[in-house]
């Protein structure tokens, strides 16, 4: 009996070594530590713009910004409201089932400081309190109504506003207060909706950290 069970142990054992080495062996998930100050460049079908984002002006909103672009959400997002001396705002992935998901992700509000929503700064869009998920706007004009209204910015334009100027403004706010921009199909369609309707709408190719 005891040969048999010695036979028999001899893989058994085998295979829990393997198991142990296994789960021993497997790497801890890296963790992202999200810089205090950071900077991020934009390359547009107009050109490259730089953003500064520091952690202090909105920590959770930075936190998520940082998320955004390590998975690369923006690339060939459009700017979808264009409005002149107002807002440029983005933030709707370019796949409806990326951005249905992202887009229940809230997180909660980061409490107004001394950083204003004037001209070049970004803040994330929301639609009360605790909504802020994945759209953005750039300030275009310095915006004292939106500071009212709990904008909190997070970033600001440090290179290539001039860039920001040049995005195609011709379709307008979104309904109702536009006329042709449908924010349900928005929504619903995504890049499938904006492309073929929308065409000389400007767009981010890629938006990556700068080392």
């Amino acid at each position: 009996m005891t040969g048999m069970f010695g036979k028999k142990s001899g893989p058994a054992l085998s295979v829990l070594a393997v198991i142990l080495c296994a789960t021993a062996c497997q790497k801890e998930p890296e963790k992202i530590v999200v810089p205090d100050v950071f900077r991020v460049k934009f390359t547009t079908s107009q050109g490259d713009f730089t953003v500064e984002a520091t952690k202090a002006w909105a920590p959770r909103g930075i936190d998520r910004f940082h998320e955004l672009i390590r998975i690369r959400y923006f690339d060939e997002a459009r700017f979808f409201r264009m409005i002149p001396g107002f807002v440029a705002q983005f933030g709707v992935n370019k796949d409806y089932d990326v951005h249905d998901k992202w887009r229940k992700y809230f997180i909660v509000d980061d409490p107004m400081k001394d950083q204003k929503n004037t001209r070049g700064t970004l803040s994330f869009a929301q639609s009360g309190p605790n909504t802020r998920a994945t759209e953005i706007f750039i300030n275009l004009g310095d915006n004292k109504v939106l500071d009212e209204q709990g904008f909190v910015p997070f970033a600001k334009v440090v290179d290539g506003m001039d860039v920001i100027d040049k995005f195609y403004a011709g379709y307008g706010d979104l309904r109702p207060e536009g006329k042709e921009i449908d924010p349900g199909r928005l929504e619903e369609g995504t890049n499938a909706y904006l492309i073929p309707h929308f065409p000389k709408m400007d767009y981010i190719k890629r938006a990556v950290f700068v080392k």
